[in-house]
């Protein structure tokens, strides 16, 4: 539905996107990371039509975006970062505009109408001037105009910004709801967007494609060592027995708040080393009070990713 093809993009002597591929499939959400300034925004101007790549070629729902424009921005439903409404005009006026510019009528654009104040959390403000709503609002507005002509792809260009947090819960919910029967890729600077709701991500810095794939698999990629936690009942465990489980790489002792031991941070396979330390309780008699794997911060994930010769081992977090 979505695909790029060695996509690059100069602005004069400066080259803003390098060699980008990557693909959204039907039922999927794609999220496109980065910080600002990485390229995020040129591709989608390219991906929407509105420029013209240096080299490479892309596709929306088929069709080539230089030779068949018109039937790509039909496919298309895109909010751009600043949503694009006229401020003397009421809500329904400028919806029913963009519908009518998408070829709707009659009945089928009264029922969409009704749909996207539905679904987009307007009908409170269908008869208010956009230029008196708030940030948040004008957003669901531009959420509104990409919706309006039911397309199979959607774009959309930090879709949350300046929404409240229950706004935001809302557009997540609607994105997700979406899904099955379109695709979908937004960007975001803001990494817990990631998380809520794409199925994969593209990372992106400095114009070029650091990774893609589901954030495990990123993760996995970036920390291939994992970190466990385990701890005991009893204060006194003998170190050189941990350090003896199968999987372990590194052991790290920890005191916890009350001073007691018994405490362990452990670097390696996590699945074979929680396996083994179940066995060694059972084994030695010992109490478990704590066995979990210790997963890195999102930001420390994204971080190495965007700057890998900066790459530091996920920092060992205080136990509360």
């Amino acid at each position: 539905m979505i695909e790029l093809r060695d996509i690059s993009m100069d602005y004069g002597s400066f080259r803003a996107v390098e060699g980008c591929s990557f693909t959204v499939k039907k039922g999927e959400i794609v999220g496109l990371v980065g910080p600002n300034g990485a390229g995020k925004t040129t591709i989608m101007k390219i991906l929407s039509t509105q420029l013209a790549p240096t080299e490479g070629t892309a596709s929306i729902n088929g069709f080539d975006i230089e030779k068949e424009p018109l039937d790509v921005r039909n496919s298309l439903g895109f909010l751009p970062e600043q949503a694009p409404v006229y401020d003397d005009m009421e809500v329904r006026e400028y919806i029913s505009f963009v519908g009518k510019a998408r070829g709707l009528g009659g009945k089928n654009l009264r029922e969409r109408l009704g749909w996207v104040a539905e679904n987009c959390g307007l009908s409170d403000m269908w008869c208010k001037p956009i230029g008196e709503l708030s940030k948040g609002y004008r957003q669901r507005v531009g959420l509104a105009q990409a919706l309006i002509h039911d397309p199979p792809v959607l774009i959309l260009d930090e879709p949350t910004s300046g929404l409240d947090p229950l706004q935001i819960m809302e557009i997540r919910n609607l994105v997700k709801g979406l899904a099955p029967e379109k695709a979908i890729l937004f960007s975001t600077h803001i990494l817990q967007e990631i998380t809520a709701i794409t199925h994969r991500a593209v990372v992106i810095n400095e114009g070029r494609i650091r990774a893609q794939g589901p954030l495990e698999e990123l993760s996995s990629k970036v920390f291939p060592h994992q970190k466990v936690v385990v701890s005991f009942e009893e204060a006194q465990v003998p170190e050189d027995a941990i350090r003896s489980v199968p999987g372990v790489i590194e052991v790290k002792p920890q005191e916890q708040a009350n001073g007691r031991t018994g405490y362990f941070l452990l670097t390696g396979d996590a699945e074979r080393t929680m396996k083994e330390l179940s066995l060694l309780s059972r084994e030695k008699g010992l109490t478990l009070l704590e066995l979990y794997r210790q997963t890195p911060d999102l930001e420390e994930v994204f971080s190495a990713l965007i700057h890998p010769e900066q790459k530091q081992p996920p920092r060992d977090q205080e136990k509360e």
